[in-house]
């Protein structure tokens, strides 16, 4: 058995299973914030809904209980329940994929349903969430829980942390890094086609978030340390989410299994603190939603904004889009915010399918766009 087809058939609950060991945790900076943030429009969104986000999350704080960094209680306390629509299917629950779909606006998503149903015919793995942004509640559902491979979505918790130093005076944003600091991969990514050897902090971020450069996340990973990565998320919260390793040509024996593991429930609740200023601080937040909301991969959920891939910061129709996205063989996962004038919706996919031919691959990516038809007419 491939050590692909090995993850995909085991989902597991819990991304420590496939580390088979943490990392030593690093210090991180205390006390006060060191700087103004980002500004454009994400951390322009971002401050304005930090204020109601703040009122609300304190309701839901009051009548929930003590939760994690979203405001809600803990994900694993207790089973998901929803509030009408369809009957939830589990992991070895049958296997007919059965998404909940709550009717917070009479949404029908229908064509969402249809293309991952038609998926988990096919023997595909599916994990599915749908969030409405202000408020948190579930629009869509379907083994949320589980955790799989994410591949470059793993750059998230990276940037996150990388935006965490750089406020606690911990690391320059002007430092200046060499590319051969690290072993030379091949994969995606524009750097190793640059003559530039060496970029300082700030435009690694830049060409992680945008271009999913290979290159540039290992040198940024290399000097934050994974370590320092996974305390991060274990401390605003997330139990399912971890970056296991850098982008590798091949894995060998020796090497972590996949790049990044994480749920699509926690991918949701993730972005949607990012934009509602919940991560770290309401300055890593900005900073971690500017860099994001470069990304130009598109092709996935964002196929169905007609936003340009290459200048979508500030659209004018009033749209908000911020994504990443992960691809390898026989995986691909989207996760990210979209915002229109009648609201938002933080939102996360992962499929994990056989990638025997273009027609399997084909009809994955058919499900990503079908997902973002519907979020689109949620939003606008």
């Amino acid at each position: 058995m491939s050590e692909r087809q090995a993850t995909r058939r085991g989902g597991a609950d819990d991304p420590r299973e496939a580390r088979g060991g943490r990392g030593g945790r690093a210090g991180h900076g205390g006390g006060g914030a060191g700087g103004s943030g980002a500004s454009g429009p994400v951390g322009e969104r971002a401050s304005a809904r930090a204020a109601g986000a703040a009122e609300s999350a304190s309701r839901r704080s009051r009548a929930s209980g003590p939760g994690g960094v979203y405001g809600h209680p803990d994900a694993s306390a207790a089973p998901l329940t929803r509030r009408g629509g369809r009957g939830a299917g589990g992991a070895g629950g049958g296997d007919t994929f059965a998404p909940r779909r709550a009717s917070l606006r009479q949404r029908s998503f229908i064509g969402t349903l249809k293309a991952l149903d038609a998926l988990s015919t096919s023997g595909a793995q599916v994990s599915v969430r749908v969030s409405d942004l202000d408020g948190g509640d579930e629009v869509l559902s379907g083994d949320d829980h589980l955790t799989l491979p994410v591949v470059g979505l793993g750059v998230v918790p990276l940037l996150i942390e990388v935006a965490a130093q750089i406020e606690f005076g911990q690391l320059d944003p002007l430092e200046i890094i060499e590319r051969r600091s690290v072993d030379e991969v091949a994969l995606a990514g524009v750097w190793q086609h640059l003559a530039a050897p060496a970029l300082p902090v700030r435009d690694l971020a830049v060409l992680a978030a945008a271009a999913s450069d290979a290159a540039a996340a290992n040198v940024l990973l290399a000097r934050v340390g994974i370590g320092a990565v996974r305390s991060r998320m274990e401390d605003i919260g997330l139990e399912k989410t971890a970056l296991l390793d850098g982008f590798r040509d091949v894995r060998g024996p020796d090497d972590a299994p996949q790049v990044a593991l994480s749920s699509a429930g926690e991918l949701a609740g993730l972005f949607a603190a990012i934009v509602n200023a919940r991560v770290v601080s309401p300055a890593v937040s900005a900073q971690v939603g500017e860099w994001l909301n470069l990304n130009q991969d598109l092709a996935l959920v964002g196929a169905a904004t007609a936003l340009d891939p290459f200048a979508h910061e500030d659209d004018r129709y009033g749209m908000l889009f911020v994504n990443k996205t992960g691809r390898a063989d026989g995986i691909r996962a989207d996760a990210g915010v979209l915002a229109g004038p009648r609201g938002g919706v933080s939102y996360a996919l992962v499929v994990c399918f056989d990638d025997l031919s273009i027609a399997h691959r084909l009809r994955a990516h058919e499900a990503f766009r079908a997902l973002g038809a519907d979020l689109m007419e949620y939003v606008f």
